[in-house]
């Protein structure tokens, strides 16, 4: 089963909004994938998603009840397939981290989203409704950039991710 960790500073707002999108995405698609979040530092520990985040995902039908912040372990590496950054920070927080022998794949969620002009998930945490409505757009266009790519991968007969 091929798995994704999706990170942010303190998942409460953008990781947990990607990971209950690619969730129900990814069963929509038919995939059968592990999907977790996590955050670099530890501030919310066991918090739920931010109510905001919460609120306009569930205008969109996706689902948060099972999602409490974590933060990223060295287990996660030997966990995960991809693990994906919504940012330039936390992105190099993932790498410097990361073990020489890791052969999954580590880069920026937003990589994967086509017609886009921004690889930044921007953090709406200090914003308005409008910040979150914009976070959630880009989370859902690069979702479908993602499954695209898990399935070409997993086709492959020598793919590390199958």
């Amino acid at each position: 089963m091929t798995s994704v960790l999706f990170v942010c500073l303190g998942n409460i707002c953008r990781s947990p909004t990607a990971q209950a999108v690619f969730s129900a995405r990814a069963a929509y698609a038919g995939l059968d994938i592990s999907v977790d979040s996590a955050g670099t530092s530890g501030w919310h520990t066991e918090k739920p998603p931010d109510s905001r985040a919460q609120k306009y995902g569930a205008k969109r039908g996706y689902l948060f009840s099972n999602i409490k912040a974590r933060v990223l372990q060295d287990e996660d590496f030997e966990k995960f397939d991809y693990i994906l950054a919504m940012d330039l920070k936390n992105l190099e927080v993932i790498r410097d981290r990361m073990p020489k022998d890791y052969q999954g794949h580590t880069g920026l969620f937003l990589d994967f989203a086509q017609d886009l002009d921004v690889k930044e998930v921007p953090d709406p945490y200090y914003s308005g409704a409008e910040s979150f409505e914009r976070v959630l757009d880009m989370i859902e266009l690069a979702c479908g950039g993602l499954i695209s790519d898990i399935k070409t991968r997993s086709d492959l007969p020598s793919s590390p991710l199958s």
